[in-house]
């Protein structure tokens, strides 16, 4: 669904992108690719322990092995203040951070970096490892929410006091953070509805599961300057983090970030970098380190676990006149589970006059959470769009239809306060309707599920320099990291603006030394916000482009236009000359003033929300429980597609997460909380040959604050699928599946057990 009002030459197409040569014929440099002279291998000794406490160190025989050169504990990191900082469902906390990257009082999860060391090979740094004693007094654990909340419940943190909770408990206990919104009277809009329904929901940690593992290269050197390569998605936000823990200045550091091999909000902060800095500082030689695949899933942020009720009532018509839901999230040994963003998602795609949501941030000994493709968001909506497909069967009416209904619009207000101008969420529900794969016919054993999501997208600083070559080419550099083909867009977004050739532009990733603050790319921010950056240094060039035009026709610049590529006298006051193109007037710019640059720094805040909203077709195999997808059916408001391949994939990357959150994915832990599927074997994603062409549907309503339309397409495709395939389920077996994953031996009890649910 297309919107033709304007025409564009270059957005809405997808030519090749500029990293897609070097991907494919293995040039491109990766975050452990990077060789260089005298590099050492840094490796991590971690936490046999789910729960224990540190009582001392002796790393002296580790230290005296030949071929190692340093060793660095927790000792060696600067303790910091605890303080939150960041808006409130994101908020950041070094205090904890720092911990993180290296336990120092206790180590809090199976896997918890308690010390690292540099050697010059990684048989002796391995050796090394097994050197080094950690005294521990081991403590008992904690890995779920619900033992995690109980009155004896061991404590992580000792000194936690809930924020959040009015009054402040007396009492330390798991529960870091509380919030809490509401809008009308819950309880009065229960009593309008002709059916309530209340139901419990439980999810598991899941990881992003990107391909390429934590890697970088650190070198602190002897003049007291570093640089650091590594895989990220925000490498400023590795230079401010990795400073402040070493307690370096950022001027002193400069961060490159390398081709990423996956990340979708799991390189958005630190493990690795700040350890293997303080390596290289004992030593000055460069460090590289590489997790394993065992390390990332034991050590690097997963998503949250969660125990979730939520309730719906509604009138016969379909009218929601009341909504709850209580969200507890395990966010793993530290404060910081996506519950605040989880439960401002929640209801927000409905036009709603009675909500309550009450959110709990709970710590449990699992992995810190990270983001992961709209944090939070998508465990919310399982419980919410499974509880209201059962309203839906209660009162008799279409799924699509209620959600229709009830879809927020322009002038809708959020129960945290947001009011829409553009929100395209009505759009997407009336392309599934008219979808040809809502009107298959199903047949036995078979059922299609129907679910909406819905994220915030971001928005937030990001910078851009623009020069133009003798020649006339472009190029263009920004600070984030290409994650999904932005460099792409960048580039179609140059060459819109200043109406020359795409293989006229180039685009690149400059490292934190040769472009202004970028925030990290993610949270569905980097075509909007650097987009908008990009636009702005080319409107800047094309400035100076006009007074260069002025300076070689003798005329004042205010008597120039840019056209088309090309430089026009405004009227025929202005005198009667030839357009000059870009490369005309670049073959002359030493003579008209030197340089052509642009350069734009921009704080965004023109983003609006991601909606997406999903058909699932499945068949259950009553013998085996086995769930196979049939079709699968999704439209997104995209806003305005720059590059439509590159959505598409987006789209279809996403849905196939959600669908592996909800059938397959999870951590599972022993009695000792030990990780026991640590690894690609045994924690199972989604291959290609378990699922169908995902059929994307880009609805186009274009952002009208942004010069090209956009919104943000990377998040709300993962948010429908849990739900929209556990209604699937219910619809092919008139059982309801309220706990993920739909794992053929869960599933299989249900149907034993026979308990038909709406």
């Amino acid at each position: 669904m297309n919107d033709n009002s304007q025409q564009f030459k270059w957005i809405g197409t997808s030519p090749i992108r500029p990293d897609g040569l070097e991907k494919v014929t293995g040039a491109a440099l990766f975050g452990a690719d990077l060789k260089v002279p005298g590099m050492l291998v840094g490796r991590m000794l971690r936490s046999p322990h789910a729960h224990a406490r540190i009582r001392g160190f002796d790393t002296s025989k580790a230290e005296a092995l030949a071929g190692v050169k340093a060793v660095v504990t927790s000792a060696d990191f600067p303790d910091q203040p605890s303080v939150y900082v960041g808006p409130d469902r994101v908020q950041q906390n070094m205090h904890h951070i720092t911990r993180n990257i290296m336990a120092r009082e206790k180590a809090l999860y199976d896997g918890h970096a308690v010390a690292a060391v540099a050697a010059i090979s990684a048989s002796i740094a391995e050796q090394a490892l097994k050197l080094i004693e950690v005294d521990y007094e081991v403590l008992p654990h904690v890995t779920d929410v619900a033992a995690a909340l109980a009155p004896d419940a061991p404590l992580l943190h000792e000194d936690q006091i809930t924020r959040g909770m009015e009054p402040a408990p007396e009492k330390p206990s798991n529960v870091a953070k509380y919030g809490e919104f509401s809008v009308g009277d819950v309880e009065a809009g229960f009593g309008e509805a002709d059916e309530v329904v209340e139901m419990d929901f439980t999810t598991e940690t899941v990881h992003q599961g990107y391909i390429e593992p934590h890697a970088c290269v650190a070198h602190f050197k002897q003049d007291g300057q570093a640089e650091i390569f590594c895989s990220t998605q925000g490498h400023f936000v590795v230079r401010a983090a990795t400073a402040k823990l070493l307690g370096m200045k950022q001027s002193d550091l400069t961060v490159t970030a390398s081709e990423m091999g996956g990340a979708f909000g799991g390189k958005t902060v630190v493990y690795l970098e700040p350890v293997a800095m303080a390596l290289s500082r004992k030593c000055a030689l460069p460090v590289r380190m590489v997790m394993s695949r065992v390390e990332v899933l034991k050590a690097s942020g997963p998503t949250a676990c969660s125990v979730m009720k939520v309730k719906i009532g509604a009138k016969k018509d379909g009218t929601i006149t009341g909504a709850t839901a209580e969200l507890k999230f395990g966010g793993g040994a530290f404060p910081g589970a996506p519950v605040i963003g989880a439960a401002m998602c929640a209801f927000s795609r409905y036009d709603l006059a009675n909500v309550k949501i009450t959110a709990y941030d709970v710590v449990i000994n699992r992995p810190k959470a990270a983001a992961y493709r709209a944090p939070g968001s998508p465990i919310a909506a399982f419980g919410v769009e499974s509880t209201l497909d059962a309203v839906a069967r209660k009162i008799g009416m279409d799924p699509l239809a209620i959600r229709l209904k009830n879809a927020a619009r322009n002038g809708s207000t959020t129960v945290f306060g947001q009011t829409f101008t553009n929100i395209g969420y009505a759009e997407t529900i009336e392309a599934l309707m008219d979808h040809p794969n809502y009107k298959v016919p199903l047949g036995p054993n078979q059922g299609r599920g129907v679910a909406s999501g819905f994220w915030f997208n971001g928005g937030g600083e990001s910078s851009a320099t623009m020069h133009i070559n003798d020649d006339g080419s472009a190029v263009v550099a920004t600070g984030s990291p290409d994650v999904a083909g932005s460099r792409a867009s960048m580039a179609l977004m140059a060459a819109e603006t200043l109406g020359i050739d795409y293989d006229q532009v180039r685009a690149t990733v400059a490292n934190t030394a040769n472009v202004g603050y970028t925030h990290v790319s993610g949270g569905s921010r980097v075509t909007l916000s650097t987009g908008l950056a990009v636009v702005n240094a080319s409107k800047n060039v094309i400035d100076e482009l006009c007074l260069r035009a002025a300076r070689i026709w003798g005329v004042d610049a205010e008597g120039i236009t840019w056209e088309d590529g090309h430089a026009k006298p405004a009227s025929t006051n202005v005198g009667e000359f030839d357009p000059l193109s870009l490369a005309q007037i670049a073959a002359q710019k030493a003579a008209t003033g030197g340089p052509i640059v642009g350069s734009a720094g921009v704080n965004a805040t023109c983003q609006a929300p991601g909606v997406a909203t999903q058909i699932c077709d499945v068949e259950v195999d009553p013998e085996t429980g086995k769930v196979t997808i049939l079709r699968f059916t999704t439209a997104q408001d995209v806003g305005r597609a720059i590059q439509p391949d590159s959505v598409e994939g987006q789209i279809q990357g996403g849905s196939v997460q959600g669908i592996g959150w909800a059938l397959n994915e999870e951590y599972v832990y022993d009695a000792n909380g030990h990780l026991q599927n640590a690894g690609f074997l045994d924690y199972r994603m989604p291959l290609a040959s378990d699922l169908p062409m995902i059929d994307a549907v880009m609805v186009e309503v274009p952002n009208p604050d942004h010069p090209y339309g956009v919104k943000g397409v990377g998040e709300a495709n993962i948010v429908p699928p849990m739900a929209a395939v556990a209604n699937a389920v219910r619809d092919a077996t008139g059982v309801r599946i309220k706990a993920l994953p739909i794992s053929p031996p869960r599933l299989l009890a249900a149907l034993d057990a026979g308990v038909m649910e709406a």
